[in-house]
């Protein structure tokens, strides 16, 4: 059964996202409860998808792990049994699921970092020869690895508003010259270790979009959720054809489906059985070879 929505009266709801239901538990922690909900478009979906919200949070837990030499991060425990007795109480719901996470100034621009070409990039790149307002070289085909990686920040938008790329020239201008140029950095460095981790394992890293935060002192942090299928777009390496779209293990399949029946972007459809099982299995396979294991579901 999936879990759509958590209910933790005795903890301080302080929002729903499209996946997250994020509650205050002290003064120094949060807890981000990655629900069963799956968004695409910017839109959820009615129905949610079993166990991912499971998934999503064991997979970040994996990388939070991996990248910590690159950048501190926010994650505090993933196991109930280390959380206070407030949150404990409501095992049942957030078993598997929970993050327990250091409270943070959260940073209003998503960091996207771009190995491949290809969604709203490749569209804008076909229309214009741009990425994000970049100039492009002529000639480049859908799918094609870029010499080095890229990084397309944007803006956070808001539950059913559409995140907006921006160049990166207008982040100094939202948070400062410093920030700005660590930022950037940072998130070239974490796409790219991960990257050859999963390459060498037989999944391409096409793109991701990370999110950061400040602590107390200024120091950057990696927060939210990190590489994950909701987050990144994961292709089988054995499958990889350049000049075309790719078979993925991400939420593209879900994008595909509800191309497919001319979905408006706009309001949440019922899933039929097959894509939901679909689209865990290949959640599940992605977990799996990432990290050696199976998920605990």
């Amino acid at each position: 059964m999936a879990i759509t929505t958590t209910d933790c009266p005795d903890l301080k709801l302080l929002a729903r996202g499209k996946v997250r239901d994020l509650y205050d538990v002290d003064e120094n922690t949060l807890l981000f409860v990655a629900t069963d909900r799956i968004s695409a478009f910017d839109v959820v979906m009615k129905n949610g998808i079993t166990c991912k919200g499971k998934i999503l949070t064991q997979i970040s837990e994996f990388w939070f792990d991996y990248l910590k030499d690159v950048v501190p991060h926010h994650l505090v425990t993933c196991d109930v049994d280390k959380m206070p007795a407030a949150v404990q109480k409501y095992r049942s719901q957030i078993d598997g699921r929970a993050m327990l996470v250091k409270k943070l100034k959260i940073l209003p621009v998503e960091a996207i970092v771009r190995g491949y070409i290809s969604g709203s990039a490749w569209v804008e790149y076909k229309k214009k020869g741009t990425m994000c307002d970049i100039p492009l070289p002529e000639g480049l085909r859908e799918s094609e690895e870029f010499p080095e990686a890229v990084f397309t920040p944007s803006t956070k938008a808001e539950l059913g508003e559409h995140d907006e790329n921006i160049h990166p020239d207008k982040l100094p201008g939202m948070i400062g010259e410093k920030l700005a140029k660590e930022l950037a950095e940072t998130a070239i460095k974490l796409y790219t270790k991960a990257r050859n981790y999963a390459r060498e394992r037989g999944i391409i890293i096409a793109d991701t979009k990370f999110e950061f935060g400040v602590d107390t002192d200024g120091t950057l942090v990696l927060a939210d959720e990190v590489l994950t299928p909701d987050s990144s777009r994961f292709w089988p390496a054995d499958k990889y054809t350049v000049g075309q779209g790719q078979p993925s293990y991400d939420k593209q399949y879900l994008r595909d489906y509800l191309t497919s029946i001319n979905f408006d972007k706009a309001t949440g459809v019922e899933l039929p059985a097959t894509v939901v099982d679909n689209t865990i299995s290949k959640y599940v396979e992605a977990f799996t070879i990432l990290t050696g294991k199976a998920p605990r579901l």
